[in-house]
């Protein structure tokens, strides 16, 4: 099955394709010749979703599916929350997000967080949507070097490595983004097999 991940982030898709697995064929957007850069304007994660996803059926005829994440700070009143990517400017520099984060989360001691991550998927024309969600922590300090984003900051429930300094495939079996793929995948899988 032939399917548009409706993006352009390098980091996203690589990790899409390690949970969705081989069945799949999994194509960017510049892949598909859509170079430009989809306006993320709802207030709600499955509203962007929905927003990239609608603008690659309508445009490409194309099934396929898109995700809006981001990070949701109890202290900062769910913020950066849909605006996590682009939280410090229209830049959208993870340094600078994280940044962002860390300075105006200094005067708090306990700091919960949460990692949400809705998937629309529109598959010949019919809309779905997935939603991941996992419950943790943030640091003041940054610890690791893998994953993206806040990933260096965020500590999951039960567990003491964050998300940067987990292996991957630890990381995406128990992320937001992990969880929502999985339902997506078992939601394919029984069309498809």
């Amino acid at each position: 099955m032939k399917l548009c991940v409706c993006s352009h982030n390098s980091h996203k898709i690589k990790e899409i394709n390690q949970i969705i697995g081989p069945h799949y064929l999994l194509q960017s957007l510049s892949e598909i010749g859509c170079h430009e850069d989809i306006p993320e304007t709802a207030d709600t994660f499955l509203g962007n979703a929905l927003l990239k996803v609608r603008h690659v059926w309508q445009n490409y005829q194309l099934s396929g599916f898109a995700d809006d994440s981001g990070l949701c700070v109890d202290v900062l009143n769910g913020a950066p929350g849909v605006y996590s990517a682009r939280y410090a400017g229209d830049a959208r520099q993870d340094s600078d997000n994280l940044k962002r984060v860390l300075d105006e989360i200094q005067p708090f001691q306990e700091i919960k967080a949460r990692f949400v991550c809705v998937i629309a998927l529109i598959l010949d024309g019919q809309e779905h949507s997935f939603e991941g969600i996992t419950e943790g922590c943030l640091l003041k300090t940054p610890r690791g070097d893998g994953g993206f984003g806040y990933d260096p900051i965020f500590v999951p429930n039960g567990f003491t490595q964050t998300f940067a300094e987990m292996p991957i495939t630890q990381k995406n079996a128990i992320s937001h983004r992990g969880k929502a793929l999985e339902q997506l995948k078992n939601f394919l899988d029984t069309l498809t097999f």
